[in-house]
C-alpha cells in the first residue's frame, strides 16, 4: 500500500513525506518534482508555455503511473483533486491523508513562494487561497481516508499521527 499525502500548498506535505519515508523505510515520490522532470522545466514555465490544462494532464498521467505502484510515500501537488480520475488512481493502492491548515496559516507559510503561478490571476494572495481552498475542501474530504490538522503542530507531530494510522491500516 502507498501512503498518499494531499492538501493545499503550505500544509507541510513535502516535509512530512520525507519524515514518513525515513520512518517507514519507503521511497518518497513528489508528483510536482516528477512533473518538472518530465516537462524539463519549472512549473511556472510549464504553465506559462502550455497552460494549466497541460499541467493537469501530466499530473493525471503520473497519478495513474504511481498509483499502480506499492510501497511508496506519494507527495501530491495541492491541485491533484482538480481531476476526478486521480481519486481512483491514488486510492487504488493507497491510504490518503489530507493535511489541513487554516487560511492564515497557509498564507504565513507560503506568502513568498514564487514557484507556483497564480491560480486565479486577479485576486490578492489571501483571496486566492480562500477561494481555491473553498473549492477544493469538499474534494479533499471525498478523496482522503483521514484528515490531519497541521495548524499549531510540528511536522514531527503530524508525521507521527499519520504513521500511527498508516501502520494500523496496514496491519488490517
Amino acid at each position: 500500500m502507498n501512503l498518499v499525502l494531499v492538501g493545499y500548498r503550505g500544509t507541510g506535505k513535502s516535509t512530512v513525506a520525507h519524515l514518513l519515508g525515513e520512518a517507514l523505510g519507503r521511497p518518497v515520490v513528489s508528483l510536482d518534482e516528477e512533473i518538472v522532470r518530465t516537462a524539463g522545466c519549472s512549473i511556472p514555465e510549464l504553465v506559462k508555455a502550455r497552460g494549466w490544462a497541460h499541467f493537469r494532464d501530466l499530473e493525471e498521467e503520473l497519478c495513474r503511473r504511481w498509483g499502480k505502484e506499492e510501497g511508496r510515500v506519494l507527495d501530491c501537488g495541492g491541485g491533484v483533486v482538480e481531476c476526478g480520475a486521480n481519486f481512483e488512481s491514488l486510492r487504488r493502492n493507497g491510504r490518503v491523508f489530507w493535511l489541513r491548515a487554516s487560511v492564515p496559516t497557509i498564507v504565513s507559510r507560503i506568502g513568498g513562494d514564487t514557484e507556483r503561478p497564480s491560480l486565479t490571476g486577479t485576486k490578492s494572495f489571501t483571496e486566492e487561497v480562500e477561494e481555491v481552498l473553498a473549492r477544493r475542501t469538499p474534494l479533499y474530504q471525498r478523496l482522503a481516508h483521514l484528515a490531519v490538522d497541521t495548524d499549531g503542530r510540528s511536522v514531527e507531530e503530524t508525521a507521527a499521527e499519520i504513521e500511527r494510522d498508516f501502520r494500523a491500516a496496514e496491519a488490517h
